[in-house]
């Protein structure tokens, strides 16, 4: 069974506090958002993948590359990442949306495909459906489902500033109040706070892009496992940014959030 009409939201702006134009930076002849956005159009699910921006005027650089890459760019609110993805849902008349950050350009599109087998086998059972809570992939594989009823709601009722910035908190914090489902790495491990395929620091871009180099030539599609394979064999890659593996924004808000606990972030490094 496939779900109806699934809208992939990627958040994406110029103004990184840590790491400024991280998603215009290159990877192989190409921009790292366009490298994701290729990812993310290897799933076996059929979507449409948007590209969600601010209206503020440094981000025309992304609406360009969206154009340029062929794939649809919304614009709206800066900060308000909740209201930006209900509107980019709504306008592309979404019954499903997913939320994958544009800092994950290495997402593994059968992890996401995983993700998505889950929601759809279980028709109207989950209002949200994700691989974070509790996480157990590599950081950088963050996949999270919604229901559209379920994003406007949310949409409607959150008011807090971390509800309203990072879109899906009001969800998982309520979960009296929506039903919810999580699918765990079926290797039965967890890498969510030793491996780091994100971005948001000089050293994670060294550490994307030397595996790129290492992998993108000889498969386009490499997979998670075959990138785990590669710091096996060569650690002093998985080193380049090994001092910020587990460090995620939760460590900045661990006084307002009920649901997640110290052991989900490093606090200090």
């Amino acid at each position: 069974m496939m779900a109806d009409n699934i809208v992939i939201v990627v958040q994406a702006r110029m103004s990184s506090s840590r790491l400024p134009g991280k998603v215009m930076m290159p990877l192989l002849g190409e921009s790292l958002l366009s490298r994701m956005i290729e990812r993310l159009k290897m799933i076996r699910h059929k979507a449409l993948v948007v590209i969600a921006t601010s209206e503020e005027s440094a981000d025309d650089i992304i609406e360009q590359e969206a154009d340029r890459i062929e794939v649809p760019c919304f614009r709206g609110n800066l900060n308000n990442l909740l209201d930006r993805h209900y509107q980019a849902g709504k306008k592309y008349n979404a019954d499903t949306v997913l939320k994958i950050p544009s800092d994950c350009p290495l997402i593994d599109p059968q992890i996401i495909d995983q993700v998505l087998d889950f929601y759809v086998e279980h028709p109207g059972e989950y209002d949200y459906v994700s691989n974070l809570h509790p996480a157990t992939f590599p950081d950088g594989n963050d996949v999270e489902i919604m229901t559209m009823a379920c994003l406007e709601r949310t949409w409607e009722e959150a008011t807090k500033t971390l509800e309203l910035e990072h879109t899906t908190p009001y969800i998982w914090e309520n979960p009296e109040s929506f039903s919810i489902g999580n699918v765990t790495w079926d290797t039965g491990k967890d890498y969510s706070m030793s491996h780091r395929f994100t971005i948001d620091y000089e050293a994670d871009y060294l550490f994307i892009k030397r595996v790129y180099e290492e992998l993108y030539p000889a498969r386009h599609n490499f997979s998670c496992n075959d990138i785990i394979s590669l710091l096996e064999q060569k650690p002093e890659i998985y080193d380049i940014n090994a001092r910020y593996a587990g460090v995620n924004w939760y460590r900045n808000h661990m006084d307002e959030l009920k649901t997640i606990s110290s052991d989900q972030t490093k606090l200090t490094f």
